[in-house]
């Protein structure tokens, strides 16, 4: 009995050594231009880890890829010749390491991260305009509207979370997590497109499972004016219940983590580290994908949810607005918020989210939180002559929402219209 408790140890041992030297492979790469950057995706058909590193005369980044070797079926050379970068190539470097080197054209920043579920590095490359402000230059004293007026907006991506092989949190009862948002999802896309008018367009609309960094990919093909990602939390501690809404930004507060480690599908201890290594470049991503529109975004739909669902229900608790690392978020090219719709592992909100009901006050809540955002009059103001920079929002003493404006002040906003400083508005 004894040898044989040891035999299983034994090959137990051996198992996991293998495993532990096993070599993955490279199966391919992808890549899609954008307005703001170039994302390249890597395909491996298991865990690796990587170094980076950039070198110049010519410029050019690389990324070695460890314990690692190249499939046949892989290309080598793949050559983009955009205004970011000019080829990938992907080699063999040594007998264990792959080597990815990033020809460039011109950038200051990229990121670059690893998902699972199937396995990829994704890698964002960022143009050296994208950090620039929206507004039209060469006005120095004159007032004028962002590039893309809040009233134009047309066409929003939801994005129902999980889905197909990925169930997301199932709560006490066996209600699933990715059963809710899609249900969720599609009655929020009916009410705007039928009451507001907007296209709407889905990132599923079925039961199917899409990799997190394809989401964004396909609002920024499709040059979407938002992004609404829709998900239910969940917490070990069943009591916990409440209603909350992220951007993407760095933390340090740990319930934040903890659910973006979830969302993201890696531990909290990796998601730690990350964010730790990761912490100034994560700042500078923030600013790329519209941080302050998406936190605008975020309160805005965060309010009217506390506060229409309070009006109809006893216990909903208001989580407030937070900022995380959400893979899901990442490389968004407008403004783009997670709403957490309750918890599915708390009791009382599972039953709730399975009660028809409750899904359409949901629905109607962040509908009318977008709405709320988007008939908000926001000006970004150049420089004035004085020098001094100035920013007038709505509900500041100099300027009126947009439902009071006269008809021709609102035609002013929807031509975009430049107005001189010192103008009423």
């Amino acid at each position: 009995m004894r040898n044989a408790f040891i035999t299983l140890l034994l090959l137990a041992f051996f198992v996991s050594y293998s495993d532990a030297g096993k070599q993955s492979s490279v199966q391919g790469l992808r890549y899609a231009s954008y307005e703001s950057h170039t994302r390249v995706v890597v395909d491996v058909d298991g865990p690796i880890d990587f170094t980076q590193n950039r070198l110049s005369n010519p410029d050019r980044i690389y990324f070695d890829l460890e314990t690692c070797t190249v499939s046949r079926k892989a290309k080598s050379v793949f050559r983009i010749e955009n205004d970011v970068l000019k080829t990938v190539r992907l080699a063999q470097f040594d007998e264990g390491t792959v080597r990815v080197v990033f020809d460039v054209n011109s950038t200051k920043n990229f990121y670059a991260f690893m998902l699972e579920n199937p396995y990829r590095l994704v890698v964002d490359v960022y143009s050296p305009d994208a950090q620039k402000p929206a507004e039209k230059r060469g006005e120095k004293s004159k007032i004028v509207l962002a590039e893309k007026s809040l009233h134009e907006i047309k066409r929003i991506v939801i994005d129902p979370g999980h889905g197909g092989k990925d169930p997301g949190a199932i709560g006490p009862r066996g209600i699933r997590e990715k059963d809710i948002a899609l249900d969720v999802s599609k009655r929020l896309g009916a009410i705007l497109r039928k009451k507001y008018g907007v296209e709407i367009l889905y990132t599923r609309d079925r039961d199917v499972f899409v990799p997190l960094n394809e989401r964004t990919e396909m609002a920024n093909a499709k040059k979407a004016d938002l992004f609404i990602s829709i998900h239910t939390n969940a917490s070990k501690k069943r009591n916990v219940r409440g209603l909350e809404t992220y951007f993407l930004n760095w933390t340090n507060d740990k319930e934040a983590t903890r659910v973006a480690a979830r969302e993201n599908k890696i531990s909290v201890k990796k998601m730690r580290q990350m964010q730790n290594e990761l912490q100034f470049i994560l700042q500078d991503l923030a600013r790329n994908s519209k941080k302050e529109e998406s936190m605008r975004l975020a309160h805005s739909v965060q309010n009217s949810m506390a506060r229409s669902l309070k009006k109809e229900y006893r216990r909903i608790n208001d989580l407030g607005v937070k900022s995380a690392l959400f893979y899901v978020l990442v490389g968004a090219e407008m403004p783009s918020v997670l709403v957490e719709v309750s918890f599915i592992s708390n009791h009382e909100e599972e039953m709730r989210l399975s009660s028809k009901t409750y899904k359409i006050k949901l629905a109607e809540a962040i509908a009318n939180g977008i709405n709320s955002y988007i008939t908000q009059s926001t000006l970004i103001v150049s420089p004035a002559a004085d020098g001094k920079d100035k920013f007038l929002s709505a509900g500041s003493s100099t300027t009126r929402s947009h439902k009071h404006l006269t008809r021709a002040e609102k035609q002013d906003v929807l031509s975009n219209r430049t107005i001189k400083a010192g103008d009423r508005i």
